[in-house]
Parts: C-alpha cells; structure tokens; sequence
C-alpha cells in the first residue's frame, strides 16, 4: 500500500514513547536554549572586560539537559563538569545564580566567588564541589556511590567528563573501583572530540570511550550527544540498571565543540572554521527545535515568548549579578586554615 505524501513527510513523534508530554520536551528546549542564551551573553560579558573568563557549553546542551531528566532530581547525586550549564540549569541552578558565579561574587553558591567560573558545587542540590585539575570528579563520584552501598541509599551517583579526561589515571581507577564493586554510578563523557587543542584520533586508540567499559566489567552505550532524547533513554537505562544493583554504567554523548575550549583558546589554530561549521549543521539546540516545530509545538508565538522571557530572564540576572558585592578581602582564608574562635 502506497503512502500519500502527508504520511511520508509525517514526523515521528519519539518523545511519547519516552513517556513525555508535549509540555515536558518544551521545558527540555527551553532549558537548552537558555543554556546556549547565557553562554552567548558570558562571551559580550568578556570582551567587554567584565567578566575575566569563558568555558563554553555550546553544542553540548542536548546531552546535558536529556541526562538531567532522566535522574532523580529530589534524590541523586551528581558531580558535573565545568561545561555542563545544561546540566546545571535542569538540576536546580537559577540563571542569576549562574550569572553571580561568572562575576565571582560573594552570593555565588558554588563557591562564594573563589572558584572559576564553571566549578559547579551546591550542597542543596547534591552536586559535589568541582576542581580545576579534570578528572578529579570522578573518583569523588564514585565515593557517593560507595556510602551509598554501604549505607543502603537506593540513589544514582552521576559523573560527567570530557574525553580528554577519559585519559587520565583518576578516570581509569574510578572505573575500576566501581567495577569491582558493583556501584551505583553513572560516568558520562561528553565527547566533543577535542581536549583542549588534541583531536579525538590523536587521543584514543579504539572507536570509542564507551569501549573502555569492557576493561572494567560494566555496561557501556555511545549515543547522538547532539539529541536529548537519546541522552534521556541512555541515562535511563543506567539509572535502572544501578538501581537493580547491576553497577555502574560508562555512557559516550557523541557531541562537538562549537566555540574556542575557553576564551582564551584560539581554536583555528588546530581546526579550521569550515569544520567547525559543518557540525553547527547537528547542532543539538537547532534540531531540536526543528524537531518540535515540525511537531507543531514550537510555533512562532512560543518560539518569540520563549526568546523574550529567557532574555528578560538573563539580563535581570546580569545587572543583579554585577551590581552584587564581592566576598569581604577579610574572608580570603576562610576554609584555608583552621578559625579558632
């Protein structure tokens, strides 16, 4: 039987299947595009001299975003990585909290201006306090998972990384002592196929991190990083698996970067921009949204509401943010050395 051409240019409607209604994947868009909305402004904000520094998420907030709703918000434990403005803002971070990070102010909850920007960490919403040396989340995740074998806590601990990351020793020994013991725990990199200045061929010797699960005796997947719904049932099927007490689980979000590593990277010196622009084409926030457009829930008039109200949204929080006090310098060994009363 011969289709008609409305059956044929019919798009599949894959979100319902993942048990989610028309208003959760939009609230899964909006979060993405005020992800990559707040990076856009944290880029003017530098070169304008008023922030000092920029870790871009762009083109990994797809990943991010699907992971996040596919955990237990109320209950887990994650430990992102200074990229994961998706992750973070699906988690619970306001955007004028992401703003207050990235002017290092004293309101700042990851760590009251004295991190770098992006070195998340809140203890109300279980998010372990990230360091600058990568990798060093990973162990730390693992000994969430640990305490909560020990201790009986039906809950996921989530670790995410970059590939460049999946070279180093803390890595490789967080996967082995999770293996052995069977943990609850979720190591997802978010492979964006450069470490810094490094391209995946010259990084791996096999066709994916995911690969390396094997090694280790625990579930692996690879899946598109550019597509929260695959990031979503990915994520999913681990978290089940951890919470039947099956182990940990190494996930691969195949992603790319579309900005310099930091602002202060120039990244055509080791790709050039015709490459760069031939992957804005899977750009996760552009076919998503096309995604639902096609589906007729993003319609021109969300469409403009949803800009409008995420830019209202960021520029109340930049003006907050950057009108906010610093830390008092009397404070600048606080949790350095020992305060005797």
């Amino acid at each position: 039987m011969m289709k008609t051409g409305e059956e044929e240019n019919k798009v599949e409607n894959r979100h319902h299947a993942l048990g989610f209604s028309d208003q959760d994947v939009l609230n899964m868009y909006r979060i993405m595009l005020t992800a990559r909305r707040i990076d856009e402004r944290l880029w003017l904000l530098n070169r304008a001299g008023k922030i000092p520094f920029v870790v871009s998420c762009q083109g990994q907030e797809a990943a991010q975003v699907g992971a996040a709703f596919a955990l237990n918000r109320e209950k887990d434990y994650v430990a992102p990585y200074y990229r994961d403005y998706g992750f973070v803002l699906a988690w619970g971070m306001t955007v004028r909290e992401m703003m207050l990070n990235n002017f290092a102010k004293a309101e700042d909850p990851n760590s009251a201006g004295r991190q770098m920007p992006g070195h998340f960490g809140d203890r109300k919403l279980r998010m372990l306090t990230h360091s600058s040396p990568v990798t060093t989340q990973n162990p730390h995740a693992v000994g969430i998972a640990l305490a909560a074998k020990i201790k009986g806590d039906d809950i996921v601990s989530f670790v995410t990384f970059g590939e460049g990351s999946s070279n180093q020793g803390d890595f490789h020994e967080a996967c082995n002592f999770a293996g052995v013991h069977k943990l609850p725990v979720i190591f997802m990199c978010e492979n964006n196929h450069y470490a810094i200045s490094v391209g995946l061929k010259h990084q791996l010797a096999c066709a994916h991190v995911s690969d390396r699960a094997a090694g280790y005796g625990m579930f692996g997947r690879t899946f598109d990083g550019n597509d929260p719904l695959a990031a979503y049932a990915a994520v999913k099927e681990a978290a089940d698996r951890a919470h039947r007490g099956e182990g940990p689980s190494l996930l691969e979000a195949n992603c790319y970067r579309l900005q310099p590593h930091t602002s202060d990277d120039n990244d055509m010196t080791y790709r050039t921009k015709e490459e760069v622009d031939a992957h804005k084409k899977y750009d996760g926030v552009l076919t998503f949204a096309q995604y639902l457009r096609d589906l007729e829930i993003l319609t021109p008039d969300v469409e403009q509401q949803l800009e409008e109200q995420i830019r209202s949204e960021i520029d109340e929080a930049t003006d907050y943010a950057e009108q906010a006090p610093f830390a008092d310098p009397d404070s600048v060994l606080r949790y350095v050395y020992e305060e005797k009363d």
